[in-house]
């Protein structure tokens, strides 16, 4: 049995923006409910199937406020796909020093270290979650995301229908560290490095200049050719997996020229197939 009933669980870290991202989804239309105990997920769910009400859309917060989170959320989820409701995971997360600043501006204390260190308890949570974090079709890095980032990223994310998925392309340094939210990781540093010719220097991979000098050579061709081959070819398979959002990292030194225009030609090349791109150069 299939019904039209859409359940969006939102999760992941505390202090990532769960509250913030509730606030978008019920602006799209989600009937929201915050803390819901995981072992009354099933409850709620055969209220919405079995009313009369023109609830379609649902978004469910949940985290380890809920005691009980951890070892009743497998059931619940298996009991929406047993009474044919569709559901898809959005993980928030966001790196150990960003939610340690937000906590510390905001003078919460964490909920798992309430008389403790504030990371030793941003800690215990990231590896409780870990779990939950890898069945997420979609994890969303909030570090360097405004409020007004995270709800167009919310709504690109749960309207991108035509093709079935969104194709998040970052490019970055690895000095900076690698994006928390990506699913492939691309290093591009054995290309030759603009930074080292004087007059491209103080460009960066979105100048006609150093785009030229990546790529007019063929190695650089060779691997665009394959790497986008190899990109449109696992997307299908990501679909069918229920997988709506996939984030590519393209990463080089510092970020500023190989990753940039690397990103930039894949990003070109799949969105000539139909799909839904969206490229950030994160470090530059």
């Amino acid at each position: 049995m299939q019904t039209d009933k859409h359940f969006v669980i939102v999760t992941g870290m505390s202090g990532a923006g769960k509250t913030q991202a509730s606030k978008v989804l019920e602006d799209m239309g989600y009937f929201c409910v915050d803390n819901l105990p995981s072992p009354l997920i099933s409850r709620f769910a055969d209220l919405i199937v079995t009313s009369e009400g023109n609830i379609n859309k649902v978004c469910l917060v949940v985290d380890l406020r809920d005691g009980s989170f951890l070892d009743s959320i497998d059931d619940a989820l298996a009991y929406l796909h047993a009474i044919g409701i569709h559901y898809e995971i959005i993980f928030l997360d966001a790196s150990d020093e960003v939610l340690v600043r937000r906590f510390k501006e905001s003078r919460r204390s964490h909920p798992q270290s309430p008389a403790g260190s504030l990371l030793t308890g941003i800690q215990l949570e990231r590896e409780a979650l870990a779990y939950l974090r890898d069945r997420a079709q979609t994890i969303i890095d909030t570090s360097n995301l405004t409020n007004a980032d995270l709800r167009q990223t919310l709504i690109d994310t749960l309207t991108s229908e035509e093709t079935g998925i969104q194709v998040m392309i970052t490019s970055f340094g690895f000095k900076h560290g690698i994006p928390i939210d990506a699913d492939i990781v691309m290093d591009v540093r054995f290309m030759a490095n603009p930074y080292y010719v004087p007059e491209l220097r103080q460009l960066t991979g979105r100048d006609p200049e150093v785009q030229s000098y990546i790529y007019d050579r063929p190695e650089t061709q060779r691997f665009l050719r394959h790497f986008s081959d190899l990109v449109l070819e696992l997307l299908p398979e990501y679909i069918k997996e229920g997988k709506n959002q996939l984030s590519i990292g393209i990463g080089c030194t510092g970020g500023q020229h190989r990753s940039i225009a690397m990103a930039i030609a894949l990003g070109r090349r799949v969105a000539e197939q139909g799909y839904e791109v969206t490229v950030n150069h994160r470090d530059h």
